[in-house]
């Protein structure tokens, strides 16, 4: 297997989920119907600006929670077949006074 000819940038989509979680929800108060919309309207957002980076033979997969900030903890685990000379992925967590909101960005290359 020879690899991606272009590495995932990490970096540019670390950027990308700072921007769009700050935009979206910086003065935003956790309601849980309109979080909910907003956890799958932000998703989609980020792919979109990931797929706009036109990086080749990597499938995007977002995962976004949007939860209430109130004195309790929560861990979210996730699992796939992963190549770690190839796949990567992209995290970042945003928080303001009423609420958090977690997002990863998995990138899983194709031959």
């Amino acid at each position: 297997p020879s690899g991606p000819s272009k590495r995932f940038p990490v970096a540019a989509v670390d950027d990308i989920l700072k921007d769009v979680l700050g935009s979206y929800l910086r003065e935003q108060p956790y309601e849980p119907a309109r979080c909910r919309d907003m956890a799958k309207d932000i998703a989609e957002v980020i792919k979109a600006r990931v797929k706009d980076l036109m990086i080749p033979r990597y499938k995007i997969v977002v995962v976004t929670h949007i939860g209430q900030l109130n004195e309790q903890s929560m861990q979210i685990g996730s699992r796939c077949l992963w190549d770690p000379a190839s796949d990567t992925f992209s995290s970042y967590v945003f928080k303001n006074t009423s609420l958090f909101a977690l997002a990863n960005v998995f990138a899983v290359y194709f031959e």
